[in-house]
């Protein structure tokens, strides 16, 4: 089956769909060794193992779409991937579904927030004209190659122009056939609920750690009426309190002595790589060449 067939059918299932946010390729394999049944990388985590710097529109199509290729090569689990604004018109964003589709993503979604973007839990926010935003999704749905690839429209106008207008956005990204629909950052448990009862489309629910939205647990979303909720920053936040633990752990003691107790083994990590799978491939191929070159 074909991830992106995999990806829809887990978002169009009862049970809600949990995606944790991965940050690159050797997260997405922590995260499918514990089990999830699908992944989501977001602009805002990929901003910041790229760059070292906030999610602003800073990263380029080209720079996304093969940090996606690695993360999508390295595990056998669909991925959900960010599309920003579709960095720029309806042109660009039929160019980023097909670079995303290359990829190997599963799933990518668009926003109408104004270039450059901000991310969806920060101030200062702007959106386009719903007209310009329903162009970019209609070009995104009739830009894949694969019917399968679920496109998801995100609309970050609750912040903008209240709930109301944010809802009708999300109504009229069902209407044209998104196959998801996001409003990003309620700030209310009730406001969740409405927007779940107010648009016929599956949901998707955004719980950003420290953020707007209210941090509720797996089985409370999907009592709400979410589809699936995705984790997307939880990683790098971790990662970022665990690296400015261990060097400020170096640089006070001058050593990892005292901090080996937060490490894996070199045996450990060694197997989440993939070394022992990677050395018998080796060695299959070795007694393949033997066999075949021997000479009477």
């Amino acid at each position: 089956m074909r991830q992106t067939t995999r990806l829809k059918r887990l978002i169009q299932a009862d049970e809600l769909l949990v995606m944790p946010g991965i940050h690159d390729a050797l997260s997405a394999r922590i995260a499918a060794a514990e089990g999830f049944q699908a992944l989501t990388l977001g602009g805002y985590a990929a901003s910041g193992v790229l760059l070292g710097e906030p999610d602003s529109s800073q990263l380029s199509l080209r720079e996304l779409a093969d940090h996606y290729a690695r993360a999508c090569d390295s595990v056998e689990l669909p991925i959900f991937a960010d599309g920003d604004t579709g960095f720029g018109n309806v042109t660009n964003v039929a160019r980023t579904v097909r670079e995303f589709e290359r990829a190997g993503v599963a799933g990518l979604f668009i926003e109408d927030q104004v270039f450059p973007k901000r991310c969806g839990h920060t101030p200062g926010k702007d959106v386009i004209p719903l007209e310009e935003m329903i162009g970019k999704l209609k070009s995104a749905l009739d830009s894949r190659s694969d019917p399968d690839l679920v496109i998801m429209g995100r609309t970050d106008a609750l912040a903008v122009h209240g709930l109301d207008a944010a809802i009708e956005r999300a109504q009229k990204f069902a209407e044209i056939g998104c196959d998801l629909v996001f409003v990003e950052a309620p700030t209310a448990t009730d406001d969740m609920k409405r927007i779940c009862s107010s648009v016929d489309a599956p949901q998707l629910a955004n719980i950003i750690e420290f953020g707007k939205t209210p941090t509720l647990d797996a089985t409370e979303l999907e009592q709400l009426g979410y589809a699936t909720a995705v984790w997307p920053v939880a990683s790098i936040f971790a990662l970022t309190k665990q690296m400015r633990s261990l060097y400020r752990t170096i640089a006070t003691t001058g050593s990892t002595e005292s901090f080996t107790d937060e490490m894996v083994t070199f045996d450990d990590y060694m197997e989440v790589v993939g070394l022992p799978e990677l050395r018998a491939r080796e060695q299959s191929f070795l007694d393949f060449a033997k066999k075949n070159t021997k000479t009477d």
